[in-house]
């Protein structure tokens, strides 16, 4: 009931897309779910055919370009920034002409784009009311985590706002530090692909013990959701959930012996903290522009 709640108190704002790939549709069709309505969301893209599909799919307005921006400082607008960190510059340059004509605060800009740091974006925006946010893909199916960074330049209802956009397609959590958010980044945001890697291996270890395809995909993957299930409803931590399912000389011990023999815990820790140097890297070259 909250959703609709917060369905009510943001029923003045309309929220303009710049794009409407993967994430942007994702965020579109759960706030839609969500108590939004269509004439409250426009999507900026340029590429005719996804803008069509938008309409047919949700009915939302669409636009073909950035010049056609028309806001109505009226509403408590927002602009979701939905598009690759390489293209951020030029647009947030493009931006820039449209947010000096705002009266008062402007809209509230609210980033997906990784690597993009809230200097360098209100930099080119020329524009301090910003939200750095970074998603993950199970916001899809309405499962994300998104990691959430502002300055004192936002306020308690930006902050609110921000957090409505995320819980339309799963939960958020706000990091104190900037710097944090490479380590969001590296653990939610990438966080995905190293369970698809757990998952493929589970199911090609499985196949060579004989297991068809189907059986040994539906055993991975049944265990995985039921585990991270169960640890979800559990207080207790992930290591004293794993002692409690291992039996001293038993099977889950001898596969655990080997996976520690070959330092996967370590393994694991340094390949999330390339990710995150990475992040900070894309950060210091995006930024240099």
């Amino acid at each position: 009931m909250s959703i609709n709640k917060n369905a009510q108190n943001n029923s003045n704002a309309h929220i303009t897309f710049i794009g409407g790939g993967n994430m942007g549709r994702a965020l579109i069709s759960g706030l839609l779910a969500n108590g939004f309505e269509p004439h409250q969301i426009s999507v900026i893209e340029a590429n005719a055919i996804t803008a069509l599909k938008l309409y047919e799919d949700f009915g939302v307005q669409g636009i073909g370009a950035l010049e056609q921006i028309a806001f109505d400082f009226s509403k408590n607008n927002v602009v979701v920034m939905a598009i690759k960190p390489q293209d951020f510059n030029v647009v947030a340059k493009g931006l820039a002409s449209k947010l000096k004509h705002a009266s008062g605060p402007g809209p509230l800009i609210f980033s997906i784009a990784a690597g993009i740091r809230l200097k360098d974006m209100s930099r080119w925006l020329d524009h301090t009311r910003c939200v750095r946010a970074m998603p993950n893909t199970p916001a899809l199916i309405g499962k994300g985590i998104t990691g959430l960074f502002a300055d004192a330049a936002v306020n308690e209802s930006d902050r609110a706002l921000a957090e409505t956009i995320c819980n339309a397609v799963g939960q958020a959590v706000w990091v104190t530090e900037e710097k944090l958010m490479d380590a969001v980044t590296a653990v939610s945001g990438s966080g995905p692909a190293y369970v698809f890697a757990f998952l493929e291996a589970m199911q090609s270890a499985g196949e060579k013990l004989s297991l068809d395809t189907q059986t040994a995909r539906k055993l991975a993957y049944a265990t995985l959701e039921g585990a991270t299930q169960l640890a979800h409803h559990s207080e207790e931590h992930a290591g004293i959930l794993r002692e409690r399912a291992t039996s001293k000389g038993g099977t889950t011990a001898a596969a655990l012996d080997v996976m520690k023999q070959k330092g996967w815990h370590e393994i694991l820790e340094k390949a999330i903290n390339a990710a995150s140097q990475r992040s900070k890297a894309m950060g210091d070259e995006l930024g240099q522009s």
